[in-house]
């Protein structure tokens, strides 16, 4: 008799979450799921429901409707045991401007009970993870920006939360900085640790196992950052560029291609089922009607290509349900 594998119980869970301020809601129905040590990405713009997708994960709201379980418990009701696991590091600059990085730190691992002794090696291994032992008798008000932010994520993981909400932590920060807080994040995360992480940078999707995203309070879509272009385009993808001009129909008719895009009259965006076998066939198929190929390589369009798809997606379908539940 074969056992299946167990599955692991999910350590974020939100069914039909929703939050209403007053009119407004800033959070419709949204149901998601994060897996022990992974990263969930939550990506939208300003307004969309990221921080109060946070403030209801971390009890410091409470869901107008709907049920939200982090490591098996309530935020709201959450036991001494599980806020301890839990870490949450702001979107603004939270800490103490006159006091040292070192300082800081230090007094956050007080507040979860360690004695000064316990503290050291904590406080050390915190700045040293995101690099700034060598700043610690700086003042935070001294440090950049980006040196703010780790300090921040510094305070969140000194106590060893196996559980983080981060939200927007690459805000303001330089492109170079940004990728080294990322390395960071999925660094914990290859430690066991599970993240979810606000941003309103869509690219950031691609340093995500997941990516769940938002917009007007409602969720678009979740999945793996490939999965989702799959499914946005219906298969993989390959890029043609000729020496003049081609009708797309000539390629339409290749038995792994289930349609084309012809972004300019030299270049076609191909998507089939296959794209290993519908590459040379493609190459075939012009070389016969003696057009010029140039290249014809996989293609994979930017993740604010497929966030902008998506969404516009989203809500031409509620702008027409909006339009049959009127008549």
């Amino acid at each position: 008799m074969t056992s299946l594998e167990s599955v692991p119980e999910p350590v974020i869970s939100l069914s039909a979450a929703s939050r209403r301020f007053g009119d407004l809601w800033a959070l419709r129905a949204v149901s998601m799921q994060v897996a022990p040590g992974a990263i969930l990405g939550l990506i939208g713009p300003s307004g969309s429901g990221k921080t109060t997708t946070v403030r209801l994960l971390t009890g410091t709201l409470e869901p107008t409707s709907g049920d939200i379980r982090v490591l098996g418990e309530e935020p709201m009701r959450f036991s001494r045991r599980a806020r301890a696991q839990i870490a949450y590091m702001p979107q603004l600059f939270s800490l103490y401007p006159d006091l040292t990085a070192r300082e800081n730190v230090g007094f956050v691992a007080a507040l979860y009970g360690f004695s000064w002794f316990g503290r050291e090696g904590r406080i050390r291994r915190a700045l040293t993870t995101v690099d700034l032992w060598d700043a610690r008798n700086r003042l935070a008000r001294d440090l950049s920006g980006g040196e703010q932010r780790r300090l921040d994520l510094a305070c969140a993981i000194v106590h060893e939360p196996s559980v983080l909400f981060i939200d927007e932590p690459t805000a303001g920060v330089d492109p170079m900085l940004r990728t080294a807080i990322w390395d960071e994040l999925r660094a914990m995360r290859d430690e066991g640790r599970t993240l979810l992480v606000t941003t309103q940078y869509v690219a950031e999707a691609e340093y995500c196992d997941n990516v769940a995203l938002l917009a007007d309070g409602e969720l678009v879509a979740i999945d793996a950052p490939d999965a989702l272009r799959r499914s946005l385009y219906g298969g993989e993808l390959l890029q043609v560029d000729t020496r003049q001009p081609v009708d797309p129909q000539l390629l339409a008719n290749i038995a792994e291609v289930t349609s084309v895009q012809q972004p300019t009259p030299t270049r076609l965006i191909v998507v089939t089922t296959n794209a290993g076998l519908a590459s040379p066939r493609v190459s075939e198929t012009l070389g016969d009607a003696r057009i010029d190929l140039v290249s014809v390589h996989a293609y994979q369009p930017s993740f604010d290509e497929v966030f902008t798809q998506l969404v516009t997606r989203q809500r031409e379908a509620n702008g027409s349900d909006r339009m049959t539940d009127a008549a």
